[in-house]
């Protein structure tokens, strides 16, 4: 689950993190009223979406030469202005794709005076089962292309849990990052909060950039990012009732509210398998023989009839979809469900497109069976390549 900027950071002030005071709008009539809370006379205007790269970001109503998704104001009616024009417009970055993402809130925060800026992140680094910081001098550009053309600039610590952030930690990322003075005096306390944050807090993704050495010295929070792990959210109500909907695909949402492992992608051929390892070679294949899948859905080991029928009737749902490949190899998961479940499904909300059924494992006779004495248009496939070849066929 992500959350948006001025939530991760009310979040990280909660443990400490030095972040500026900032006030979240959801209309134009609002923004004169939070930027006169604000010390001036530098303010910044930030789009409020689940996505980065608003900076660069260009709003599809406004043409290429419109100003970005952040910007600086040096007046109240500046930041007034730029609130009126961002609302309601949608966003294109890096990230959004070519749809882009409507901007419904903004964060009005104080501005900064920048010396420096750096990157700092906490993530579980798998290959040595620990939680770590991954830190660079190279805040405020994309990371990605820093690990892929200078990756000596990016420096991991892992972290011990049973001694948490030691001396030594916050001495060796002091160090990576150059710090001195007042900001290596400020690293003491901030480090040890971040991680104190991204444990108590189970979180899958803690990102600060930039993390700025301002020119006074000290160290701020200008940006954050947060993403929880949704395994955990049980812990956590109060990080719960911080969830934006209106930033999720429905379907998303739907799939989340049956235990679905659904994320919706940009191809047109819907897949719904069990188990994540079968799912992600279902989709490879579609994308060898030349389709895009359109979704990942892992109905899990022990799905019922009527999981099943949710989660197809998810994919059916969207209107990208041109043909459904159901590729199942039971284990635990029984293949007269599966057949029970898409017959239910198909009958209830009609079979628009082609539907190619792999089934292996327990009950496969059943299943096979069930779907061949149900009367609707169901292709059959012997095995994965064969599925695959078959609604690619049926598609194009």
């Amino acid at each position: 689950m992500n959350i948006h900027e001025y939530q991760a950071k009310q979040v990280l002030k909660g443990f400490g993190a030095p972040v500026a005071s900032g006030v979240a709008i959801t209309s134009a009539s609002e923004a004169e009223a939070a930027a006169r809370q604000l010390p001036g006379p530098l303010y910044v205007v930030k789009s409020q979406i689940h996505a980065g790269g608003r900076g660069k970001g260009k709003f599809k109503e406004l043409g290429t030469d419109a100003k970005g998704g952040v910007r600086l104001a040096k007046s109240v009616e500046e930041a007034v202005a730029h609130a009126t024009e961002m609302l309601g417009n949608t966003l294109v970055t890096a990230q959004t794709g070519d749809a882009g993402k409507q901007v419904n809130r903004l964060y009005i925060e104080d501005g900064a005076d920048i010396a420096r800026e750096l990157y700092c992140s906490l993530l579980v680094d798998r290959s040595v089962g620990r939680v770590a910081f991954v830190v660079s001098t190279e805040g405020g550009m994309d990371i990605e292309a820093v690990a892929h053309d200078t990756p000596e600039k990016i420096i991991t610590v892992a972290i011990d849990p049973a001694a948490g952030v030691t001396d030594a930690d916050v001495a060796k990322i002091s160090d990576a990052y150059g710090l001195d003075g007042a900001a290596r005096e400020d690293a003491k306390s901030l480090f040890p909060a971040l991680y104190k944050a991204f444990t108590d807090k189970d979180m899958a993704l803690l990102e600060v950039n930039p993390l700025i050495v301002m020119t006074d010295g000290h160290l701020r929070v200008l940006d954050a990012k947060v993403s929880f792990d949704g395994n955990a959210l049980f812990r956590h109500d109060d990080m719960k009732a911080l969830r934006d909907e209106t930033e999720e695909d429905a379907k998303e949402i739907e799939a989340s509210a049956w235990d679905l492992a659904y994320v919706a992608l940009d191809g047109n051929i819907g897949c719904m398998v069990n188990g994540a390892g079968l799912a992600m070679a279902t989709m490879d294949i579609i994308k060898l023989y030349g389709k895009e899948p359109a979704n990942f859905c892992d109905v899990g080991g022990g799905a019922s009839k009527e999981k099943v029928a949710a989660a197809f009737k998810i994919i059916t749902a969207d209107p990208a979809v041109q043909g459904i490949l159901v590729n199942i190899f039971g284990g635990i998961m029984r293949c007269d469900v599966i057949a029970e479940g898409v017959v239910a499904a198909v009958k209830e909300v009609g079979l628009k497109v082609p539907l190619v059924v792999r089934l292996e494992g327990t009950n496969v006779d059943l299943g096979k069976r069930i779907l061949n004495e149900s009367g609707l248009a169901i292709t059959a496939a012997d095995d994965l390549d064969d599925a695959a070849q078959k609604i690619v066929a049926a598609v194009k």
